[in-house]
């Protein structure tokens, strides 16, 4: 159905309104109109959704909330730098401060997953940019106050009578916060540049045409090395021996020597993988507080956290 009164079957309110799609194909030069929305992946925090335009053609909207607002000057200054992403045709923040934008249709989702030595060669891409001005940076100070931060969240959640059940986490991290300073040293190691920060096989769109990278809506300025440490999806086990393979691939492919260097008095597949775990983990918990607090998630989030926290304990705590 076309026209303004039409939304994408299935998504919710967080899908970009009708009157802010027209103004995004209007400011991408397209000579269209929309007569179909195809979501594709819908959640409290974005929404992706295929748009069939009147001319046959279709383009990618995307919409997200805080904190994943500024993926559209990411990804510009990602191409800027050579890296393969996706185009953006067109974005706006709204007056709600959400983000909507448009992008090129890479088309369907591919079948299989990439394997690391494509992973390999998109790290070194990725690991191209330089620093980018504005964004978050994960720096020696940055990176030890994450145990700490983590505290402070927990404590909230324990204030706010919903997780009640914490020794083992609390005890997890006051011991990775007492170690923090010292296993933080040589965060600055190369490659310290841009970072992903969700670099999973997931994130590489692979076709007959090439490979584009996508999902930049957590990036930040910091250490590549927790790219390659989370290669492999965190539901799975802390392999750091797979770790240490993507490393090698990644040097392999063209990725800085430094990258299988000792930091922080470990080797760097264990201070990768330690310090990613602590690092998703204090995410975990700060989105629990700030941006999707709902407490019928919170048992199974309170296990992911445990036992993040026990894998990062082994590596850093050592």
């Amino acid at each position: 159905m076309a026209g303004d009164d039409y939304g994408p079957e299935g998504a919710d309110a967080l899908s970009a309104p009708s009157g802010v799609l027209h103004a995004l194909i209007t400011s991408a030069g397209l000579p269209t109109r929309p007569v179909r929305r195809d979501p594709l992946h819908v959640w409290d925090m974005s929404a992706v959704e295929r748009v069939h335009l009147a001319d046959g053609s279709s383009v990618i909207c995307k919409t997200a909330r805080e904190p994943f607002t500024e993926e559209a000057e990411v990804l510009r200054y990602a191409e800027v730098h050579g890296v393969p992403v996706p185009a953006v045709l067109a974005s706006t923040h709204t007056a709600d401060g959400h983000l909507a934008m448009l992008l090129e249709d890479l088309g369907p989702a591919p079948d299989e997953d990439a394997p690391m030595s494509v992973g390999a060669q998109m790290a070194v891409q990725v690991h191209q940019c330089p620093p980018m001005s504005g964004l978050a940076e994960l720096d020696a100070a940055a990176l030890a106050g994450l145990p700490h931060r983590a505290l402070r969240w927990l404590e909230t959640l324990r204030l706010e009578g919903r997780w009640t059940d914490t020794v083992e986490i609390e005890d997890l991290l006051e011991r990775l916060d007492a170690v923090s300073e010292r296993r933080a040293q040589g965060v600055d190691i190369p490659p310290y540049r841009l970072c992903h920060s969700e670099f999973h096989p997931t994130s590489l769109h692979v076709s007959a045409t090439g490979v584009k990278i996508l999902d930049w809506a957590r990036a930040f300025n910091g250490p590549g090395l927790l790219d390659l440490a989370s290669w492999e999806d965190t539901p799975k086990p802390l392999n750091t021996e797979a770790v240490a393979r993507m490393i090698r691939a990644y040097i392999a492919a063209g990725g800085n020597e430094h990258a299988a260097s000792e930091r922080g008095g470990l080797p760097a597949e264990e201070w990768a993988g330690g310090w990613h775990r602590v690092w998703i983990c204090e995410w975990y918990l700060q989105q629990c507080v700030r941006w999707m607090p709902d407490p019928a998630n919170d048992a199974a989030t309170q296990r992911t956290v445990a036992r993040h926290l026990k894998e990062a304990a082994q590596c850093l705590t050592q």
